[in-house]
């Protein structure tokens, strides 16, 4: 293949890696996973990753060399939660008609590199986080594991030398983003405008605590995405998934972290895990952010949750569309229950949070 040929078509990509041949050593058929960034190939014992040829406003994966990059990303910040589980970067390489995948470190060879994979250890499905709540079979000491694990992270992640304005800034703009999907005349979501008026509102008054937070070097590189579905419980857990796109997204508070675990643990039917999850961390790292930030993060992240979940709509052609409105729904009245909860605060409470009160209430209380 010359430099000026055209690479071969995507479609001819996915079919090569749905194929036994992209798979060699590996038994049983090859599952195929499409997700709203990636195609995931699941074979035998291990899992393919392809990123798509997009760009978003949050991430741009349009070029081979931006996919090789974060697939490199990928692999190395990975490292830290989910050790043994992200193995190689592979190249995808065409050469005299078909296709091939090389470890990175076999380049150069004679054919030319089309795309970039990460290689990852299949991990056990049945112990998922969670499809452990949703079979009912998750405890109290496998949340103790997974915390020891986090706050072993935490502890050990640098403090971050984030601008306190522009912390707030970020969040202040996030709301900006959500308005924009959420009041889409193209879909009616009850409360959705009071929702977003309400976080606004939180967000002024609590400016001066999120700002405190960064000022105090409270932000760390984080996951990013810290959800139940990235949650394998093995012995040790480990965490996968983290976003290797965008180094802004991960910087993040550990509580604001924690909290959206908490929030999807919750919303999947677990909603014991949010308070446990939050005296581990406080216990361990000695910091115990007042209740009214606990639940201003719950109540941004549902809200995010909502838009992350219409965005669907917008693709051009959306899988699974019937699901995505239900879906924000739910996530808007999860906002509104913790955005109550401030208010039932009162004016200028919940910004200190006294060693050795009970936060089971105040992390995962229903209005």
């Amino acid at each position: 293949m010359s430099p000026t040929e055209p690479p071969p078509e995507l479609d001819a990509k996915l079919q090569f890696l749905r194929s036994a041949a992209a798979h060699a050593g590996s038994e049983g058929p090859v599952e195929s996973i499409e997700t709203h960034m990636s195609w995931v190939f699941l074979a035998g014992d291990r899992v393919l990753k392809l990123k798509k040829p997009v760009r978003h406003a949050f991430l741009d994966f349009s070029t081979l060399q931006a996919r090789e990059f974060y697939c490199r990303e990928e692999l190395r910040l990975n490292a830290r939660l989910a050790p043994g589980v992200y193995l190689d970067v592979l190249a995808l390489q065409w050469h005299a008609g078909s296709f091939s995948l090389l470890p990175a470190w076999r380049l150069p060879a004679p054919g030319r590199t089309v795309d970039w994979l990460v290689l990852m250890r299949r991990l056990p499905a049945r112990h998922m986080l969670d499809q452990r709540i949703a079979s009912g079979e998750v405890t109290p000491a496998d949340i103790d594991a997974l915390l020891g694990v986090l706050v072993d992270f935490y502890g050990r992640a640098p403090a971050l030398a984030v601008v306190p304005t522009e912390y707030l800034q970020r969040l202040q703009f996030e709301q900006q983003t959500n308005r924009q999907v959420l009041l889409d005349p193209r879909w009616e979501l009850p409360g959705s405008a009071l929702a977003l008026d309400r976080l606004d509102a939180a967000l002024r008054d609590q400016a001066p605590t999120l700002q405190a937070r960064a000022a105090q070097g409270r932000l760390l590189d984080g996951h990013g995405d810290l959800r139940p579905e990235h949650v394998c419980l093995l012995h040790p857990p480990v965490v996968i998934d983290c976003l290797e796109f965008n180094a802004v997204l991960r910087q993040v508070d550990p509580f604001d972290e924690i909290g959206y675990l908490g929030l999807e643990c919750e919303m999947a039917g677990a909603p014991w895990i949010a308070a446990q999850l939050f005296e581990g961390c406080a216990a361990a790292l000695d910091d115990r952010p007042g209740p009214a930030l606990v639940h201003l993060y719950t109540a941004q992240r549902a809200l995010l949750r909502a838009r992350l979940a219409l965005a669907h709509l917008l693709d051009a052609v959306p899988r699974t569309p019937e699901r995505w409105p239900a879906r924000a729904q739910s996530y808007i009245e999860r906002a509104m229950t913790a955005l109550d909860a401030i208010d039932a605060l009162g004016p200028r409470q919940g910004n200190a949070l006294p060693r050795g009160h009970d936060v089971r209430n105040a992390v995962s209380r229903k209005a």
